[in-house]
């Protein structure tokens, strides 16, 4: 809504101005030009700041909203933050490829079936993966044409380049299959 009045804003005062500037014969267009935009600016001003509040009250508001899982799951990653110091300090730093598979918390996959990861958080589709001990828990990686994942698991075939996508059903994991995809640590 903020947006639409900003809008109708902009184009009134275009209307009132440009006939103006049109007929107006003179030599220095280039101060003309410079007092519309302030003008329009100086309408704008308050519109702008008004949805600009706005919007970081909304994000905000949803950095606030966490649910217990999230606020659970911040905890014990922050717990291994301070265990793998050292890991942190070597993630790499630059793009590089990784050998993705996927996975599920099927009995025959896991140890119990329950979906417990090895930092302890519980398996989530779109969030987690199992990466190479190198990795630190918690470390945020962005897969090409996947999304950004957390690694929050470990698996004893995952070594060297190999990423375990975690995913809700076997048919999506055989589905996917295995992919040389180019990755980043985002954080």
């Amino acid at each position: 809504m903020r947006i639409i009045r900003i809008v109708v804003i902009l184009l009134a005062a275009l209307a009132i101005i440009i006939p103006q500037l049109a007929s107006a014969n003179t030599i220095n267009t280039e101060t003309n030009i410079k007092s519309t935009f302030s003008y329009i600016s100086k309408l704008l001003t308050p519109e702008i700041v008004e949805a600009k509040e706005g919007l970081q009250a909304v994000e905000e508001q949803k950095e606030i909203e966490k649910t217990p899982e999230e606020i659970k799951n911040e905890e014990i990653l922050g717990k291994w933050k301070l265990k793998q110091v050292q890991k942190w300090a070597n993630l790499p730093k630059e793009p590089f490829v990784i050998n993705a598979s996927a996975y599920t918390a099927a009995i025959d996959e896991t140890v119990d079936g329950l979906g417990i990861t090895a930092s302890g958080i519980k398996v989530q589709a779109n969030r987690t993966i199992a990466c190479p001990p190198e990795f630190p828990f918690g470390a945020k990686i962005e897969i090409e044409g996947q999304g950004t994942f957390i690694c929050e698991d470990r698996g004893g075939a995952i070594k060297g380049n190999k990423i375990d996508i975690y995913m809700e059903t076997k048919k999506e994991a055989f589905a996917f299959g295995r992919q040389n995809l180019m990755a980043k640590v985002v954080e």
